[in-house]
């Protein structure tokens, strides 16, 4: 059995070799420009810990951006005053700019950049030949300018894009789960409608059927007559229909165990609206018990309409979500303090309409108005039996 790899050696800090190697690599190159030159001075062990120490820093610059840019321009200015290595000492300095604007350090990116260009300009002048050293220390240090400027706009342009894509990418998880959650509602509510349609034209006449079937067979007992077997027939067929039939709707009006949404999951409602931006509060009053099913679904249902019109329509708000048990009814209610409509919609919306359907479809009734402190109310009440 092979041993494990130590703690230490992680997915992280093998993302973050390349840039050790990296580092090592163009210091060595450096010590190795600065000692081919023409008046190369000797190199001595604290060369090579400079290039050590900022291979290092550049190894954790992508965790550590800040601490480790300030490094680097430390060991790259020392090495620079020590052995001159020439305009080529800026590169690792750049590359921890870069890195240090795209994870969001712009004001230390900057000021490292313009530290690191006036200890270079400091130093270059104060070792400048006799003569005409103006042109070349001007040439050069433009030529750096114009390093640390790019390096600083890609690192911010790289950061932008980055917010940019990741923005786009929860948008597009967004709606995906938007487009789940309005195929499921309209599935749920199509069976509920199938299932009033049902109802309505069979339920009806299936009962007369039954009801009387068992009376004839009823007065022909009383008579002392033994009933036909086709009113026989008649009666259990129409008995066997009336089972069939509750158990069809029974299944139309309760949603299958995988898209089934009921007050139990509000919490999680909540959790995504916060996600999205909006502060929501949720408040439960009376004790909570089972419901029936079509009730449960619909107050859920009123609860996510009225979050998705805050969301769109109430600008800036906080919403309150407030569920309250009583021993006869079931008060569901979310209000905000945002904007009272959607500018520009002077009739009520379809989700608003469909709110009222299906509440007044259960027996319930419900409000939506604009509150008089200001912002939007929305209240659903639905009838109950009693303790379930």
């Amino acid at each position: 059995m092979l041993p494990r790899r130590p703690p230490f050696y992680s997915a992280s800090m093998r993302r973050d070799l390349p840039y050790a190697l990296s580092g090592l690599a163009l210091g060595l190159l450096l010590l190795g420009n600065a000692a081919l030159a023409p008046d190369a001075a000797p190199l001595h062990a604290i060369d090579v810990a400079l290039v050590v120490v900022m291979a290092a820093a550049l190894a954790a610059c992508r965790r550590y951006p800040a601490p480790a840019l300030v490094v680097v321009s430390a060991a790259m200015l020392a090495l620079h005053v020590r052995v001159h290595p020439g305009a080529s000492a800026a590169f690792p300095v750049l590359g921890a700019v870069y890195v240090a604007a795209w994870r969001g350090h712009r004001t230390t990116a900057a000021l490292a950049s313009l530290v690191f260009l006036g200890g270079f300009l400091a130093h270059d002048i104060s070792v400048a030949p006799a003569g005409r050293p103006g042109q070349q220390i001007v040439e050069r240090t433009s030529l750096l300018l114009g390093w640390f400027v790019a390096a600083n706009v890609a690192g911010l342009v790289g950061r932008q894009r980055r917010a940019y894509l990741e923005q786009v990418e929860q948008r597009a998880v967004e709606a995906e789960r938007t487009r789940e959650e309005v195929a499921l509602r309209r599935a749920g509510e199509e069976r509920l409608r199938i299932a009033r349609d049902l109802h309505d034209s069979l339920t009806h006449n299936i009962s007369v059927i039954k009801v009387q079937a068992g009376i004839a067979v009823h007065l022909a007992r009383k008579r002392g007559e033994e009933p036909s077997a086709a009113l026989l027939a008649i009666q259990e067929a129409s008995a066997a229909a009336m089972r069939e039939l509750r158990a069809t709707l029974g299944a139309l009006r309760s949603p299958s165990d995988g898209d089934w949404v009921g007050l139990a999951r509000v919490g999680e409602l909540a959790e995504r609206t916060r996600a999205a931006g909006v502060p929501v509060q949720v408040t439960v009053t009376g004790q909570p018990r089972e419901l029936p099913g079509e009730v449960d679904q619909a107050g859920y249902r009123v609860v996510q309409e009225a979050l998705t019109n805050v969301a769109r329509h109430a600008g800036p708000a906080t919403a309150q979500i407030h569920v309250e048990y009583a021993p006869a009814q079931l008060t569901v209610s979310v209000t905000d303090d945002g904007r009272a409509a959607p500018v520009g919609s002077p009739t009520p919306g379809v989700g608003l309409r469909g709110m009222r359907e299906r509440v007044t479809g259960l027996g319930g009734t419900l409000d939506a108005a604009a509150r008089d402190d200001g912002g939007f109310g929305v209240r659903a009440t639905f009838p109950l039996d009693g303790p379930a």
